[in-house]
């Protein structure tokens, strides 16, 4: 078994582009380029893209007319399962947690528009909402198939394996790569896509959530390895974690947004507040540390997230 025997849908436009960020990097004084999974397709684009492809390959294999899925209000995942479900013809039904900006903006606007059953839950403990799946999937009386937060076990991944892959095929290599780390899936992916296919790099996931990743993104890759029959020794010595929450999960920091700003002003790339605006402002600040030597060629994930920028007001 290895990567290329797990099946997958083609649900993205692959590979998404790898560019140079000519005026960052004068800025920063690094040579920094950037890869744009916010263009990977389905959607407004970003990193889940490539997890779906297989995991609802896998709820197609089952036989699944029913996905759920669950998040924040202004989840990415979310919004991107329901678009690729309905691509599918299979039926959303996201049930999310009631917290962040729940009104019709952003990512909820664009449920809205795909047709999508939403449902609030008044609660932080994901095994409520994944209760609630299996009690409304037995009401239903269809079959269904339930995807975690964020696509983030170790089929969804495969996703970002596939992406370092994808890098290694382009042909250019980089010294560092850095990602944001929300759930755990696409750093645990690439870190494990690294160790497999480009050597010498280094993997950054800068955490923007307080869930325990020390924990978490050495048993994806595990998880991950053992699918594909690979065997590695995880260890950090290809990848390290950064703390880069700022005031908590989905409240935007000032750091995040003058990152945010910066890539705006100088390259016309938006990030969003959320996610790829504090990874960014990580990316500046290891910049600032002297954390990348002279010649040491580096790449930003995008992972997506524009819809955010139309639900959280920034604050100066």
């Amino acid at each position: 078994m290895n990567l290329t025997d797990i099946p997958r849908l083609s649900l993205g436009l692959f590979p998404t582009p790898i560019h140079r960020l000519d005026n960052i990097s004068r800025e920063l004084g690094i040579d920094l380029w950037i890869k744009r999974d916010d263009l990977s397709g389905l959607g407004l684009g970003g990193n889940k893209v490539r997890k779906l492809e297989f995991l609802l390959a896998e709820a197609k294999a089952q036989g699944a007319e029913i996905v759920f899925t669950t998040g924040g209000a202004q989840s990415n995942h979310a919004m991107l399962t329901a678009a690729a479900a309905k691509r599918l013809g299979m039926t959303p039904i996201l049930i999310l947690k009631k917290r962040g900006v729940t009104a019709c903006r952003g990512n909820q606007l664009l449920e809205k528009l795909l047709g999508t059953e939403v449902i609030f839950m008044d609660t932080d403990d994901y095994s409520d909402i994944y209760a609630e799946m299996d009690r409304i999937g037995a009401e239903r009386g269809r079959p269904y198939y339930k995807i975690p937060c964020g696509g983030s076990n170790a089929l969804g991944s495969l996703g970002y394996v596939a992406c370092a892959r994808e890098i290694a095929q382009q042909g250019q290599h980089f010294d560092h790569i850095v990602c944001a780390e929300g759930s755990g899936g696409t750093m645990a992916g690439m870190a494990l896509g690294a160790m497999l296919y480009l050597p010498g790099t280094k993997v950054h996931g800068m955490m923007v959530d307080t869930d325990p990743f020390d924990e978490i993104t050495p048993r994806l890759m595990r998880e991950a390895a053992a699918l594909i029959e690979e065997e590695v020794d995880i260890t950090t010595n290809n990848y390290d974690l950064r703390d880069q929450c700022g005031p908590g999960y989905a409240i935007p920091s000032a750091e995040g947004n003058a990152a945010v700003r910066l890539m705006a002003e100088k390259e016309g790339i938006f990030l969003d507040p959320v996610y790829t605006g504090k990874a960014f402002a990580g990316l500046i600040a290891m910049a600032k540390e002297g954390a990348f030597r002279e010649g040491e060629k580096v790449l930003f994930l995008h992972t997506g997230g524009a819809g955010g920028l139309f639900a959280i007001a920034e604050e100066d």
